[in-house]
């Protein structure tokens, strides 16, 4: 028969893997819901002095969790964001570039149609290599597309017409980046 003395050794030490285990993965998922909800409040800081119907004042707050945020949609497992839906918010006068959302690692639908959002597209964007979904439609984005935007492979839906992006972005170039991404609806 086994000595006790063992069992309860060997007992302990699974018990304190099984901690170890359980904690760093714990603190892993709060640093991860902690960086979603500093890019979503760096967002927030660029648009709400901007925000004429106070959506972003009155529900973006440190108070409520992130996934209860108007616009904003989690997934089940990991309560990570997977969407950005400010479509249709009427957020006037966005103040520069859009702010580092290249931190939402887990974005898998980005919808910003129908406001009026200036400033050129961040390359942290590139940083979203979940991203399906990117619809910028109607909004006054300027600069040059990245031609990096060919390297979002999971990217099925891309929509950024009615926007100021510059001539010299070339329409082939990107048609050639669209293409890499196909089986991509495109419209720019």
């Amino acid at each position: 028969m086994a000595d006790p003395t063992s069992f309860l050794f060997l007992l302990s030490m699974m018990l304190l893997l099984l901690q170890s285990y359980l904690f760093s993965f714990a603190n892993a998922e709060i640093l991860n819901v902690t960086t979603d909800k500093s890019a979503l409040f760096e967002l927030k800081a660029h648009i709400s002095s901007k925000d004429s119907h106070h959506v972003l004042i009155s529900n973006w707050s440190s108070n409520t969790h992130i996934c209860t945020w108007v616009g904003v949609t989690c997934g089940s497992k990991h309560l990570r964001v997977k969407a950005l839906n400010l479509s249709y918010m009427d957020l006037n006068e966005f103040s520069g570039a859009l702010p580092e959302i290249g931190n939402l690692t887990m974005l898998r639908a980005l919808f910003l149609y129908e406001n009026n959002f200036e400033g050129t597209i961040p390359s942290s964007l590139l940083k979203c290599t979940q991203l399906q979904y990117l619809d910028m439609w109607n909004n006054n984005f300027t600069g040059r597309l990245s031609p990096e935007i060919g390297n979002l492979t999971m990217l099925t839906y891309l929509y950024l017409a009615q926007n100021k992006f510059e001539a010299s972005t070339g329409r082939q170039k990107l048609k050639g980046t669209i293409q890499r991404l196909s089986p991509v609806r495109a419209r720019v």
